[in-house]
């Protein structure tokens, strides 16, 4: 995988045009031996020539409008399109108007210049961690494809799209590590910003308290270019924070739990090298993650604002929503205004306190996922298993949402080993220097040469 600023340099230097590059990703896509039906809902070919086309004309005439000129990116199915219909992994909204206007996303990724080759597959509605979606078919993880496993989800069609080379990058959204979780099972770099950052407009939502918008790309510079571009920033790459004397903060509770051996000698290693490298890796006991469990218990934010939002839908269509989401939905029927208010409450003492305990430190950090990409076939035709599975992957990225934070995973397994994903985080606010400090770390992991 090239990064934004390889492919830039290319675009700028003539060494491949913005034409060129759109044409082999789309052909990656429409290979009949490749992911790209189960990848994509929808393949934008005629119009993203158009646009690459576009894109070659302006370079000519040296108006490149940024880093991004020409550069085919994909997203998420539950971002409008213009003119295109958004079904959000779903086949309940097929016959749904086509979107109006474009979301705010990606309007502004094409004021940025980006060529948007499609919009990717998901979880259905968002609401799993796992990635399967019996509508659309699951795409698969790049490692192991002759067993067959789970890309992460929801944004599965998103980490895939970069993984096989049909996107340079891929937006998705991330309500409970969404983003995070298929960066991971996909060996990609993923980033959660503090949700506030990136405007949900003219997205399709699952939790207006915890939905956050974020890349799916090869380094943490191209998660900071795009972010640039989402929240209406200056395009810029962060400086890499000096990696010496930065505290890292291992929660002892909850998040090393169930760890499976490919994680936790992965993880192992990236710590050593971390204080190797000057860094100060210290436990940190944290018994509020504890607490979450049971703040969450009845379905959380989640299942209350998925449920307002789907109701009479799902009244009416039952039988066309995957029935695994659909119960995970029905969780929100029971919860009164009572209960909703009873959980804000409890996440912002939360919150304060957990923010308390962490304002001796730099940053938290812990594996993205506690296990490697399972099969699709065993959670297919196991309801429990598939529930106890979902909630493990889950875990440890759903923190960040709970804290309102901002969270990168970067892939930390050596050549030749299942894909695995560390995670850096920080609380509300602090998207800028957390960037800057996984600049570092990515050198530490994944040093140059």
């Amino acid at each position: 995988m090239n990064t934004l600023l390889q492919l830039a340099a290319d675009l700028a230097s003539g060494k491949i045009s913005s034409l060129e590059l759109t044409q082999l990703m789309l052909k990656r896509a429409q290979d009949p031996n490749g992911q790209g039906a189960k990848v994509f809902t929808k393949l934008f070919t005629d119009q993203a020539l158009l646009a690459a086309q576009a894109s070659d004309t302006l370079r000519q005439a040296g108006l490149s409008r940024s880093v991004l000129e020409g550069v085919p990116i994909s997203v998420k199915d539950l971002f409008d399109v213009k003119g295109q219909v958004t079904t959000s992994g779903s086949v309940v909204l097929k016959n749904a108007p086509p979107a109006e206007v474009d979301s705010a996303v990606v309007q502004r990724l094409r004021a940025a210049g980006a060529v948007i080759v499609g919009m990717t597959n998901m979880t259905e509605f968002a609401y799993s961690g796992l990635g399967i979606n019996p509508h659309y078919g699951t795409p698969l993880s790049p490692w192991d494809r002759e067993t067959g496993r789970i890309p992460g989800g929801s944004s599965s069609g998103a980490a895939v799209s970069v993984a096989d080379g049909m996107a340079a990058a891929g937006i998705g959204s991330d309500t409970g590590g969404s983003v995070r979780i298929p960066s991971a099972f996909c060996g990609l770099t993923g980033f959660k910003p503090t949700a506030r950052r990136v405007s949900m407009e003219g997205v399709f939502p699952l939790s207006r308290h915890l939905d956050s918008i974020g890349p799916l790309a090869p380094s943490v510079a191209c998660c900071s270019i795009l972010d640039a571009v989402m929240s209406g920033q200056p395009i810029q790459v962060p400086a890499v924070a000096h990696i010496k004397g930065l505290r890292l903060a291992y929660p002892i509770q909850v998040v090393r739990e169930n760890m499976d051996e490919t994680v936790s000698r992965a993880f192992d290693r990236v710590i050593q090298a971390l204080n190797q490298a000057g860094a100060l890796v210290q436990d940190i006991d944290l018994p509020e993650l504890n607490e979450l469990a049971s703040i969450n218990a009845a379905g959380g934010f989640t299942a209350a604002e998925a449920w307002a939002d789907h109701a009479t839908r799902l009244g009416e269509h039952a039988a066309e929503y995957d029935r695994r989401v659909a119960t995970r939905i029905q969780r929100g029927q029971s919860l009164t205004a009572a209960d909703l208010l009873t959980l804000m409450k409890a996440r912002s003492s939360w919150i304060a306190r957990v923010t308390q305990k962490l304002a001796d430190v730099d940053a938290l950090i812990m594996p993205t996922v506690p296990i490697v990409p399972p099969a699709i076939d065993p959670l297919i035709q196991d309801d429990q298993h598939y529930g106890k599975t979902n909630m493990l992957v889950l875990r440890n990225c759903s923190v960040i949402n709970f804290l309102d934070g901002c969270a990168l995973s970067l892939p930390c397994h050596a050549s030749g080993e299942a894909p695995v994903g560390f995670m850096l985080a920080s609380v509300g606010g602090n998207d800028q220097r957390l960037l800057s400090m996984g600049l570092a770390i990515e050198r530490v992991i994944k040093p140059a040469g």
